[in-house]
């Protein structure tokens, strides 16, 4: 059986540790590390394990639960669900993903990263993903 999937964090950085939770565990949902049926740590388990507040963690699995990615329930701690089909993005939401991909490639050129080191970057990324 292959190890469980590692959520880190860096508690140095200025995102909140409750996002960085979030982004972390959606990462490993689309990538299909974290599958149906998948349990996650218990909230006080992870919390102690990232050097958080167990409400922080708390607070993740509650708006990954919202997202419909886990079912939560006292006692029994969070489980990865499947999601079904999901609706499509409107068009306003892409393009509020493609501003903030702009930033972010603005921000890695802006560090001397060169466009074709990006986009294959982009490349291995996407191949990644689950439809």
């Amino acid at each position: 059986m292959p190890p469980a999937p590692r959520i880190r964090i860096d508690l140095t950085s200025p995102v909140p540790a409750y996002r960085q939770i979030v982004d972390s565990i959606r990462v490993l949902l689309v990538e299909g590390a974290l599958t149906p049926g998948s349990q996650l740590p218990s909230v006080r388990r992870l919390a102690m394990e990232l050097g958080v507040h167990f409400n922080t963690v708390g607070e993740a699995y509650r708006e990954l639960a919202g997202e419909g990615w886990l079912d939560l329930r006292h006692g029994s701690g969070a489980t990865v669900i499947s999601r079904g089909a999901t609706p499509s993005a409107s068009p306003e939401l892409l393009q509020d993903y493609r501003n903030r991909l702009r930033n972010l490639i603005a921000q890695m050129r802006s560090q001397g990263i060169p466009a074709s080191k990006i986009a294959a970057e982009l490349r291995t990324l996407t191949e990644g993903l689950k439809s």
